[in-house]
């Protein structure tokens, strides 16, 4: 016979169950996550009050820093700095800094409009950082001048649509979707069942038609017949060398090149201040929270695979 015990203290027969003690884990780590947040959200406050915006040095005349990261789903933020930038007569150039894989075509279109906008009030010079393909190559060709790293990613001139087809796994859940519509082609790009052949070529069609749209932009910022861009239009990736030679960026250099270029662009003869946007403080206040949150919550989940381990039934001969 294999007798059954139970380890971490707790003895066979008093009928205790093993994840009494995970819930009483999560509990006190629950409400000491409360307390922290409590605690972090007054230090915050606190904080915040008396917050400036971020300004670097005070040497000389001053070039704003507009950063576009990440994936471009909205551009509101950045409009309005942009906005603000272009209104403060002190600021005498832009750069927008970019590292970004692209995004949202409406999105990467309106920063286009703006930087190109932006650049007929004060030279703007676009600064390419790891990544500034699709609609962060997009974005930059609207700045007078683009400096790109030899390493850079850059270029994915294209247009990408994919929508899922879940068919079959909703029908083996058992799920049956009911489509009232009005309009045949209302429910487009449906999860339930295959796209029909009109629906294909009307995405297809909406697809090449902003393609279009993108290769002309690129062939007008750049000075480029649209069908040399055509060539190399087809969602390709180049690094920052290679796009040089394609004429897509202007100069080889880091961030230091495009601010001593900016500077050279207005006549900054010293080393020029670089001032950034005010920092959202709510976003900066609950990028705190979430960090905090996420600490605390790590620490539950790895209490309770602990508490797990301790707890287990082994066997014993």
């Amino acid at each position: 016979m294999t007798d059954i015990k139970q380890t971490s203290g707790m003895q066979q027969g008093k009928g205790q169950n093993p994840f009494v003690a995970i819930l009483a884990a999560i509990g006190f780590m629950t409400l000491f996550t409360v307390i922290l947040v409590v605690g972090v959200f007054f230090w915050a406050a606190k904080s915040f009050m008396n917050e400036s915006p971020e300004i670097i040095s005070a040497k000389g005349e001053k070039i704003g820093i507009i950063e576009i990261k990440g994936v471009i789903n909205e551009a509101d933020d950045t409009l309005k700095q942009m906005r603000k930038m272009g209104s403060r007569k002190d600021i005498k150039a832009i750069i927008v800094r970019i590292d970004s894989p692209g995004g949202a075509v409406g999105a990467s279109q309106e920063l286009f409009a703006e930087i190109r906008r932006l650049d007929k009030v004060k030279p703007v010079v676009a600064s390419l950082a790891t990544i500034a393909t699709s609609g962060g190559y997009y974005a930059a060709i609207g700045a007078r001048t683009i400096v790109a790293n030899p390493g850079t990613i850059t270029g994915s001139i294209g247009v990408i649509m994919k929508l899922p087809n879940l068919a079959s796994l909703l029908e083996k859940m058992g799920v049956k979707l009911d489509v009232i519509k009005a309009g045949k082609l209302k429910d487009l790009g449906p999860i339930d069942r295959e796209l029909t052949e009109e629906e294909r070529e009307l995405l297809s069609a909406v697809s090449h038609n902003i393609h279009t749209q993108f290769i002309e932009d690129v062939a007008t910022a750049r000075k480029l017949p649209v069908a040399e861009v055509e060539r190399f239009a087809d969602g390709r990736i180049v690094t920052g060398r290679q796009a040089f030679e394609l004429k897509l960026v202007d100069e080889i250099g880091n961030f230091t090149s495009a601010i001593d270029l900016a500077a050279r662009l207005v006549g900054i003869s010293g080393e020029p201040e670089l001032v950034y946007p005010e920092k959202d403080k709510f976003f900066m206040f609950r990028s705190m929270v979430e960090e905090e949150a996420g600490v605390s919550l790590a620490k539950v989940l790895d209490t309770m695979f602990k508490n797990l381990e301790t707890s287990a039934v082994v066997p014993q001969s």
